[in-house]
């Protein structure tokens, strides 16, 4: 990228950084990194910065930041259609149906291949109802789910989020235009998801409290930080089939509840095992930047 002006005004319309988010960021702090090196850069104190639609922490993929003016375009933005590359491992599942839980359950995976699951593919293409893990920012009575899915969580209760989640949990209508079996591993894949790939601090909305994934330097206020591990399950080793779907879908789909049906439909459980999004906004991965180039840029 070339250099930002140091005027905001050369930019009218604002503008809009389509960013390849980090792993085990959350939309949040991706925010506030470029917040802080903006209102730096252009010496405005109140410099509006936000975020076209939220991605979860493990997830990766395009995460639109508006600057100025283009934030009274993020809700436009967010409301476009959205494509992710989704990798599903069935045979277990975890209470936030991702890695961000422990395996709570097992069950039998033996009859999985890619013959059934693209068949059960197809039950899922057009308009349909879907309910949002209970591990979500959704509200219940004025109060975060997740706010719940703590207390069940902190009991030991799991077995109970499901339930709780499709009692409380609002039936939101999406639609699911596309699903491409891009791949198929019937005994998995070993790997070690505590890879190089760094993360940043954020507060874990699961267990509420502040923690640091490595490092103990919180560059974005200039202070250190107190540093404690984020749980980050790692069911590589499991020998579980996984499936890579391509994922495209209406705003509001959420990804982890569509692993979580999937495995229902095909007579086990699933959890979400990775996740990219490849297009926002009308912008696709290959218009992204990392990080570090708009750091730069500003």
């Amino acid at each position: 990228m070339t250099p930002f002006s140091q005027d905001i005004a050369d930019y009218p319309g604002g503008i809009v950084l389509p960013i390849d988010k980090p792993f085990r960021w959350t939309s949040a702090d991706v925010v506030r990194k470029v917040k802080f090196a903006a209102k730096k850069h252009f010496g405005k104190k109140n410099l509006k910065v936000g975020h076209a639609g939220t991605l979860d922490p493990l997830a990766t993929g395009l995460l639109l930041i508006c600057i100025g003016d283009a934030c009274k375009r993020a809700q436009q933005l967010q409301d476009s259609s959205k494509e992710y590359i989704a990798t599903i491992r069935f045979g277990a599942t975890t209470p936030s149906y991702d890695l961000e839980k422990d395996v709570d359950r097992t069950f039998p995976f033996g009859h999985i291949t890619a013959d059934a699951v693209e068949e059960a593919l197809k039950g899922f293409i057009g308009t349909q109802e879907q309910v949002a893990p209970l591990f979500s920012a959704k509200s219940v009575d004025g109060v975060r789910a997740y706010e719940l899915a703590r207390k069940l969580y902190r009991k030991g209760e799991t077995d109970k989020l499901d339930e709780v989640s499709m009692s409380l949990l609002q039936r939101n209508t999406i639609e699911i235009t596309e699903l491409e079996l891009l791949d198929f591993n019937a005994s998995g894949v070993e790997q070690n998801v505590f890879d190089n790939r760094s993360g940043q601090n954020f507060s874990d909305l699961f267990s509420g409290g502040k923690v640091l994934v490595r490092g103990g330097e919180d560059v974005l206020a200039g202070h250190t930080t107190a540093s404690a591990r984020i749980n980050l399950a790692d069911t590589s080793g499991l020998g579980l089939p996984e499936a890579t779907v391509r994922i495209a879908c209406s705003k509001g789909t959420y990804i982890r509840a569509f692993a979580r049906d999937l495995g229902e439909a095909l007579g086990s459980g699933a959890h979400l095992a990775a996740l990219q999004r490849t297009l926002c906004g009308g912008y696709r991965m290959e218009d992204a930047l990392s990080l570090d180039e708009v750091l730069e840029a500003l």
